[in-house]
Formats: C-alpha cells, sequence, structure tokens
C-alpha cells in the first residue's frame, strides 16, 4: 500500500490542523493505520493509530484529549484532528499501515507501509 500524507503547515498555538493519509494500493479497510511524530533530535513517537473498522483507536499519551483520529473506508483516508496543538506538537508527522495487530503498543517496526511525512510546526 502506498500512503501519502498531507495538511501540514504551520499554526499558532491553541489552533488546530487536521492530517489526512491518503492510501492506494491495497484494499484499505484491511490495515491498522498510525500516525507517528518526529521531532528535531528526537526519535519517532507514536501519536495515534486505528483499527481496520474505526470502532477502536489508541493514542499517545501526550496527545490524549487533544488528537482525534479517524478514517473513511470509502475514500482509502485516516485523518488525525489536532486540537489546542502546543510548540512541543512540532514535528514531521508521518502516516503508517500494517494488516496486523501486534497488542496495542504501537512500536513503530510494527508497521510495515510508510508515508512520505508532513510537517506540523506550531508557534507560541
Amino acid at each position: 500500500v502506498q500512503l501519502q500524507a498531507s495538511g501540514g503547515g504551520l499554526v499558532q498555538a491553541g489552533g488546530s490542523l487536521r492530517l489526512s493519509c491518503a492510501a492506494s494500493g491495497r484494499t484499505f479497510s484491511a490495515y491498522y493505520m498510525g500516525w507517528f511524530r518526529q521531532a528535531p533530535g528526537k526519535e519517532r513517537e507514536f501519536v495515534a493509530a486505528i483499527s481496520r473498522s474505526g470502532s477502536s483507536t489508541w493514542y499517545g499519551d501526550l496527545v490524549k484529549g487533544r488528537f482525534t483520529i479517524s478514517r473513511d473506508n470509502a475514500k482509502n483516508t485516516v485523518y488525525l484532528q489536532m486540537n489546542s496543538l502546543k510548540p512541543e506538537d512540532t514535528a514531521v508527522y508521518y502516516c503508517a499501515a500494517d494488516p496486523n495487530f501486534y497488542g496495542g503498543l504501537w512500536y513503530e517496526n510494527e508497521f510495515s507501509y510508510w508515508g512520505q511525512g508532513t510537517q506540523v510546526t506550531v508557534s507560541s
């Protein structure tokens, strides 16, 4: 499956952005989808994940209550709605896909397919 992330940009602290990740090539609904981010000088970290049907979601501790992951299987797209953004949310955001569920800890090596990343910059 090929993934294309979009929607990043520059936003002031407290603002919102919605990221999108469009998938092509395979049956989108067969994949668990995730979002990760990587800030300069830091390791890539888990942000959110969603089950194949969208009925289950998981979030990293730093974004719980502010970010929402969703998917539209008819449009082969997963979204990340980011509210109450903080400067520390500044990072390159990546979408990822994998057909398997590995227990819900969402390590990046559990995802087989990755998009190219989209930059999110939050100014103070």
